[in-house]
């Protein structure tokens, strides 16, 4: 299934002018260790299916959907049985200010399962089906008819996954919305002021609570502490200036927030598990050709 890996990153090999593809697969195959920029969907038909996502095991039954944020890193296991293995390039809406959000509260991945999603589950499965039927057929406009029920799955899980009664423990649910709504915003912030010298403190002072009160919160919400989110945040944005091959590793890191490049490096290489020039190296070589 991986045609194109060049240390962990895969280079997906997308349909001749589609970001779109989906494996029929029944490979009793182990994929290791690798990430790339497509979302990734994996749905077991027959058997079930076990991977792990940066590290966490995820086991999947049939009829279960995983959905594998952009970058992350997975492990595939072998198995025997059917699976749709969907990877899109979402690179058309990362301009939006809730592609960041939703992908950065949602890592490493979500399973959509009828435990979890009940009020979700059978539509999200119907829409796999739909597109596989768009995929494999001859219908005109098939490629606009595959992204267009991708996003309404991902709208469906998005909004589920924020909307859970268990996102933030002890809270009343008449302020669940309200609570979901603030810690969206104070994201979208995050996600585009994460180069500068923000502390929590500040963050928590303008979203109006307390420091340890904010802290607590936005754990429960994003699925990790503050910090870390943040960091992630600037490694994305390093990301895109390591493409422009005219800007040093050193000038990368100060401007992607980082106080010092042996800071920059090191998170680096937790995130990506490659170092900055790997990375760029790796981009640069497949840009080429």
């Amino acid at each position: 299934m991986i045609k194109i890996l060049d240390g962990v990153k895969e280079t997906v090999s997308y349909e001749y002018n589609s970001t779109l593809l989906l494996y029929n697969n029944t490979d009793y195959e182990e994929y290791p260790n690798h990430w790339h920029p497509a979302v990734e969907i994996v749905m077991p038909l027959e058997g079930e299916y076990t991977m792990d996502c940066n590290d966490i095991p995820f086991k999947l039954r049939e009829k279960d959907i995983i959905i594998i944020c952009p970058g992350v890193l997975h492990h595939l296991y072998a198995h025997q049985g059917r699976r749709l293995i969907f990877q899109v390039d979402l690179s058309m809406i990362q301009s939006f200010d809730e592609y960041d959000s939703i992908f950065s509260i949602m890592q490493p991945a979500v399973v959509i399962s009828p435990e979890e999603f009940p009020q979700i589950h059978d539509a999200c499965v119907t829409l796999m089906k739909e597109i596989f039927d768009e995929y494999f057929g001859n219908l005109p406009l098939r490629n606009f008819s595959i992204v267009q029920k991708f996003l309404k799955m991902l709208v469906l899980a998005g909004r589920s996954y924020t909307a859970s009664p268990d996102r933030f423990a002890g809270i009343k649910p008449t302020k669940q919305q309200e609570y979901t709504e603030k810690f969206m915003s104070i994201c979208n912030y995050l996600n585009q002021h994460c180069t500068e010298d923000l502390t929590l403190e500040e963050v928590a002072d303008m979203a109006g609570f307390s420091k340890y009160h904010f802290s607590r919160l936005f754990k429960e919400f994003a699925g990790m502490p503050f910090y870390k989110y943040l960091n992630t945040r600037r490694i994305a944005y390093s990301e895109r200036l390591l493409l422009d091959p005219d800007i040093n590793v050193t000038e990368v890191a100060i401007r992607s927030g980082f106080n010092s490049i042996s800071a920059f490096m090191r998170m680096f290489k937790i995130v990506r598990n490659c170092t900055p020039t790997q990375f760029r190296n790796l981009n640069m070589m497949y840009s080429e050709k």
